[in-house]
């Protein structure tokens, strides 16, 4: 405390020092006029009416002065103080809200709606709830955003409470606003990293040597999950293998067991395992040459299993030394499967399991580039099934089903390596022969129509037409190749069915 703090200071400014004065002097004359006898006792009216003055005025200028300190102390503090009338009217603010809203005092005592005015748009709602509680006599605090006149954000936080007189009847509400833009500038830089720690990728040394309650979150972490994960230091020795590993690769024991092993043993281990164990092994010799993460890469495994690996070099902090490599491994079996079987959904036909007009369509077109490249043949061949609507009609669908399976069979047994087989539409099938001839060609056709002829089911027979064109000999392109190999088609069943029939006459009709 200040030396001489507590001592009450009586000294008084000039100008009440002359209003007691005059007090005292009117105080003698008054004395004299009334009879005072001598001086003594005029003296003493004087001092009486000059005591009765400084009586009076004391106080006044104490309550100045105190006034005055305090208007200093408010126009002067780090924050902004407001007075509020009991019905929530602003009637004074210290001129430290410009600091804050870029608003003077001026301003915000003339505003409409002080709200409106300093408040985010987001914390208005808000704020009225506040000013609700201050109107309802409570003492609070509350935490915000004001707009800044130049449209940045400022957090404040606001404190308030009720001020009444001696007999409680509220007077003024006073509110006082404290910046927290630096705390909460910092909260949001925090938050910002705890968002980018989130999603790095794999793992560092700095979560290896974090302390122990943190190493047993990432151990929780790491258990759980169905990726195997395997870090291997600098020496090529291993660091860490989590549960999933051992599950994925078969390795017995757990991750302690295998720690300090050298990676060429679990990679031994592994390739025992594998189809391309060679390719692996050379994969694995490129990759640990790598700095930067790999690119995924697919294994087979001899049981029939899929794996998916990548790994990643982890480096220092600050530095490009490698403190070792991070493996990550995932069984993709089932999505492997999932995927050929949406495959076979799209490009097979669900009855006969041959492939359907959608796969005939890309592989036709794959083909005629091949054979533009190569400048070799390729020949079409279409045949639909005679008699099949009687078989519908009278046997039923049913039977129409075997028929067209029994085909599609029948058909299998002699299409060659080179040759693909669609069906095209009910009971439209087409051949796709790449590098074609024509022997080659009419031995194929004879071939359908003597399988065709042979199957009996349900006492019912049926037989097939056949039609075949060849680019570039027949057609220019794919349409025209379809469209001539449909025609030759037709051709062999206006010949009387049962027979093949080439493009444009190039040969007579056999059956």
């Amino acid at each position: 405390m200040a030396r001489g703090a507590g001592k009450k200071h009586w000294t008084i400014p000039l100008w009440q020092a002359l209003l007691v004065g005059l007090a005292a002097l009117l105080g003698a004359g008054l004395a004299r006029a009334g009879g005072a006898g001598d001086a003594a006792e005029a003296l003493a009216a004087a001092l009486a009416s000059g005591a009765t003055a400084l009586l009076f005025l004391g106080p006044a200028y104490r309550r100045g002065v105190a006034a005055k300190r305090l208007k200093l102390i408010a126009e002067t503090g780090a924050g902004a103080e407001m007075a509020f009338s009991a019905d929530g009217r602003l009637m004074w603010v210290s001129p430290a809200i410009a600091t804050l809203s870029g608003y003077s005092a001026d301003e915000c005592v003339a505003a409409p709606d002080l709200i409106n005015l300093l408040v985010d748009e987001l914390d208005r709602g808000y704020a009225r709830e506040q000013c609700a509680r201050a109107m309802a006599g409570e003492t609070g605090q509350s935490e915000m955003r004001l707009r800044h006149r130049q449209g940045a954000a400022v957090w404040v936080t606001c404190f308030w409470r009720p001020v009444r007189d001696d007999g409680g009847q509220l007077q003024m509400i006073r509110m006082s606003i404290v910046s927290d833009q630096a705390r909460k500038t910092t909260e949001l830089q925090l938050l910002e990293t705890v968002a980018a720690l989130r999603r790095a990728q794999g793992l560092s040394e700095h979560y290896l040597s974090r302390n122990r309650d943190e190493r047993q979150r990432l151990q929780a972490l790491l258990d759980v999950i169905e990726l195997g994960i395997l870090f291997v230091d600098a020496d090529r020795r291993v660091r860490y293998a989590n549960p999933a590993l051992l599950r994925i690769w078969g390795f017995g024991g757990t991750g302690e067991g295998l720690l300090g092993v050298r990676d060429a043993r679990l990679l031994a281990e592994a390739m025992a395992q594998l189809e391309a164990a060679e390719d692996y092994r050379i994969h694995v010799d490129v990759v640990q040459k790598q700095r930067g993460r790999s690119e995924p890469y697919e294994l087979r495994l001899i049981n029939g299993r899929r794996l998916q690996e990548v790994s990643a070099m982890v480096t220092a902090e600050g530095t490009t030394r490698s403190l070792g490599r991070l493996w990550v491994f995932e069984d993709v079996t089932e999505q492997r499967r999932a995927s050929e079987d949406l495959l076979r959904l799209a490009e097979r036909d669900p009855l006969t399991n041959l492939y359907n007009r959608r796969r005939f369509h890309d592989a036709l077109e794959s083909g005629l580039a091949g054979a533009q490249r190569g400048q070799t043949q390729i020949g079409l061949m279409m045949f639909d099934l005679d008699g099949f609507k009687p078989i519908n009609d009278s046997l039923g669908h049913q039977t129409g089903d075997e028929v067209l399976v029994a085909v599609a069979t029948s058909i299998r047994r002699v299409v060659r390596r080179n040759e693909q087989l669609f069906r095209v539409g009910g009971d439209e099938f087409a051949i796709l022969i790449a590098e074609a001839n024509e022997l080659a060609l009419q031995e194929l056709a004879q071939r359908v129509v003597t399988e065709v002829a042979g199957i009996k089911i349900a006492g019912a027979s049926i037989s097939a037409s056949v039609g075949y064109a060849c680019y570039p000999d027949d057609a220019p392109s794919v349409d025209a190749l379809v469209a001539a190999a449909d025609s030759a088609m037709y051709r062999a069943k206006s010949a009387g069915k049962n027979c093949w029939q080439t493009c444009a006459a190039r040969g007579r009709h056999r059956s």
